[in-house]
């Protein structure tokens, strides 16, 4: 599989401008860790010679509560802090545990991406690739922190008729991101940066119209 060969090759996603480690304050920034976490289809056999494809698998997400006073309601990778004497990688299944409900047994870590930075919450995140070897049941654990929790497929996330430019204006300012409109919702910021870098580096990325704008009033 594309996905794991071009992790066990140190590959990490491509540099975007606007969440490179650079845009933060690293003496002063606050560690964290998401994970990207890759499963088989439920439909897709799991017994198959065949080798899998994009259009096979599906990706973990969840839907952050509305009453958050950080990102409400922005669709995000399961993840959190880094605590102090944690690696990335246990700091990333942890949170997926706490926030999903997943057994964190049955996932593959496949590696670390390249750290990247939040300047607007002056947070360095590492993106922690994984391959949901055995999935395990997924939920809500705390509605207090998530609205909902879902398996997206990659198809739906590669459709170009569900891509679109996000753009928010605030302050005077306008802030644009890759987005994915799915299962009801807008995928979109730095969840949306990180999977379309990392859909373009493994050569999965379909052209899409990148003037198709999604226009976010928040």
């Amino acid at each position: 599989m594309a996905l794991a060969e071009r992790s066990a090759n140190g590959t990490a996603a491509p540099p975007e401008p606007r969440i490179s480690a650079r845009t933060v304050d690293a003496e002063l920034a606050r560690k964290a860790a998401v994970l990207m976490l890759f499963g088989r289809l439920d439909d897709v056999p799991a017994a198959s010679s065949k080798p899998l494809a994009p259009a096979d698998l599906d990706v973990l997400l969840l839907e952050r509560a509305s009453t958050l006073g950080s990102h409400p309601g922005q669709v995000a990778f399961p993840g959190g802090g880094i605590d102090a004497g944690e690696t990335a990688v246990a700091a990333a299944l942890r949170e997926a545990e706490e926030e999903t409900g997943l057994d964190p047994a049955g996932v593959e870590v496949l590696g670390a991406l390249q750290e990247l930075g939040l300047p607007h919450s002056n947070f360095l995140v590492t993106p922690v690739l994984g391959w949901w070897r055995s999935p395990s049941p997924i939920r809500v654990v705390d509605y207090g922190e998530s609205a909902q929790v879902f398996r997206v497929p990659v198809r739906d996330l590669l459709d170009p008729d569900n891509r679109v430019l996000a753009t928010l204006e605030r302050d005077g300012m306008t802030f644009s991101s890759p987005g994915f409109t799915v299962n009801g919702v807008l995928v979109w910021g730095f969840t949306g940066m990180l999977l379309s870098g990392l859909f373009d580096q493994l050569g999965w990325s379909v052209p899409w119209d990148e003037q198709r704008l999604f226009h976010l009033d928040l």
